[in-house]
């Protein structure tokens, strides 16, 4: 990025990079085929941007590709993530099932990326917005994790509703309502995330906030179990950001960045910046 043209774009400059070689390194993925799977990734989690068809190819491409990939690694093993699930289902069938080795093997390679630089992305054009707190993390880089979890708060990189789930016994609501046995429900993060009982002032962006009991990585059992992982990505990625390009600032208006519409993630598409 340092060394490219001016205005830089940001996702492709940093946002899926850095979570791309991460993940690549931690499963054992062959860093040459990102722009295999990505492209691949990308259709698997279109709604309505791309025709069914082509969805239903890029779903059967990336299973065929992970089950290449799974197949390559039981005959050479390797120090990684897929080797180690390997490892479990070949010593204890019981424990792991070979959909299960492959399902999961999918959900962390696409979980553990397209979240991660979408918010990146999406949560540093937010910061970028907003010079006023550009210039205070800069003054006081310990500011970089609160500000890291202020972002995930406001702005979640994808819509929360789109999973169903339903009741498994009566829920009563504070209000006195009930959510009765069997009925499907749709959960908002987002609303959660706003929720004036817990949050003070919750529509504004405060990155000094000390109590941030967000619900972007979800809670209980269904806890991201990414997190950390993340949060090390986003802050790394803030900091570092910041402190070799201090002057770095949006290329072109706010409004003007493009929106991902028809995925499951709802980043900008586009994030020109200068420096």
């Amino acid at each position: 990025m340092a060394d490219g043209p001016k205005p830089a774009e940001l996702n492709e400059a940093l946002a899926f990079p850095l979570p791309i070689l991460v993940i690549c390194k931690l499963l054992g993925v062959p860093p040459e085929d990102r722009d295999k799977f990505r492209r691949l990734v990308d259709g698997f989690l279109s709604v309505t941007k791309l025709p069914p068809a082509e969805v239903e190819e890029c779903r059967k491409g990336l299973w065929a590709y992970l089950a290449d990939l799974i197949a390559t690694k039981r005959k050479n093993p390797g120090d990684d993530l897929i080797g180690s699930l390997i490892k479990v289902r070949d010593e204890d069938e019981n424990r792991l099932s070979d959909y299960e080795l492959h399902h999961w093997t999918q959900s962390l390679l696409i979980a553990g990326y397209v979240t991660t630089a979408s918010q990146i992305g999406t949560g540093t054009a937010v910061l970028l917005h907003r010079r006023d707190l550009v210039e205070q993390v800069k003054a006081d880089p310990e500011l970089v994790p609160s500000t890291v979890e202020e972002l995930l708060r406001t702005q979640i990189m994808g819509s929360s509703i789109g999973t169903l789930r339903y009741a498994l016994t009566d829920i009563e609501l504070s209000d006195g309502s009930v959510i009765k046995e069997g009925t499907s429900v749709l959960l908002s993060e987002e609303s959660a995330n706003m929720d004036e009982t817990v949050f003070d002032d919750p529509f504004t962006i405060d990155i000094h906030r000390k109590e941030n009991h967000h619900m972007t990585f979800g809670a209980g059992i269904h806890y991201c179990v990414g997190a950390a992982l993340a949060r090390m990505e986003l802050q790394v990625a803030t900091e570092t950001l910041l402190r070799r390009f201090p002057d770095i600032r949006l290329a072109v208006p706010a409004r003007d960045l493009p929106r991902g519409l028809g995925g499951f993630m709802e980043g900008f598409t586009a994030i020109p910046v200068t420096w």
